[in-house]
């Protein structure tokens, strides 16, 4: 097995949830680390997988709501600092994949599945071979224990419990 690396610079780690059930709001986390192992990755089923998000690093474009997403309210940096995936089953569909793997935030670990777009391969400018997916899952946030809502006058809620998460990537062998 080969060890892969994410090129930092040519990924995202991001997610979107409704707002006041009439818009989104979208962000990302802007440290990651993931451990790729696999044969060959034009052929994802040999690879395992597993990401860890600092949560910390969570970026909405708004330092308040940061600041809320980070708090007891929601996520708990300070006694869960990270979420982590980890691939259990990887399966071929077409030229895509369905990677189900154990989701892990603020000590509640629920299988998910990420549907994944395979993008290609490439060399780059410095002849290194690349590989670029697109991975995407929604999840209901309150089965992570993600539960903080406040009622809106109109009805309906502030927060969305539906959140997509969508991690692109472009990843090349490890030096």
């Amino acid at each position: 097995m080969a060890k892969w690396i994410i090129d930092q610079s040519h990924s995202q780690v991001g997610f979107e949830v409704k707002h006041m059930m009439v818009s989104k709001v979208k962000g990302d986390f802007g440290s990651y680390t993931a451990d790729i192992d696999a044969e060959d990755l034009a052929d994802l089923t040999t690879a395992q997988i597993s990401f860890s998000f600092d949560v910390a690093s969570i970026n909405t474009r708004s330092e308040d709501r940061d600041n809320h997403l980070k708090s007891a309210d929601f996520f708990d940096v300070e006694k869960y600092p990270t979420i982590t995936f980890k691939s259990t089953i990887i399966e071929k569909s077409g030229d895509d994949y369905k990677v189900t793997g154990d989701l892990t935030i603020k000590d509640v670990t629920k299988p998910v599945t990420f549907d994944v777009e395979y993008g290609g391969k490439g060399k780059n400018p410095w002849g290194v071979e690349v590989y670029g997916f697109e991975a995407e899952t929604k999840i209901n946030r309150e089965e992570f224990d993600l539960t903080w809502n406040a009622a809106l006058e109109t009805g309906g809620v502030l927060v969305g419990k539906d959140i997509k998460i969508k991690v692109e990537l472009e990843v090349n062998p490890a030096a």
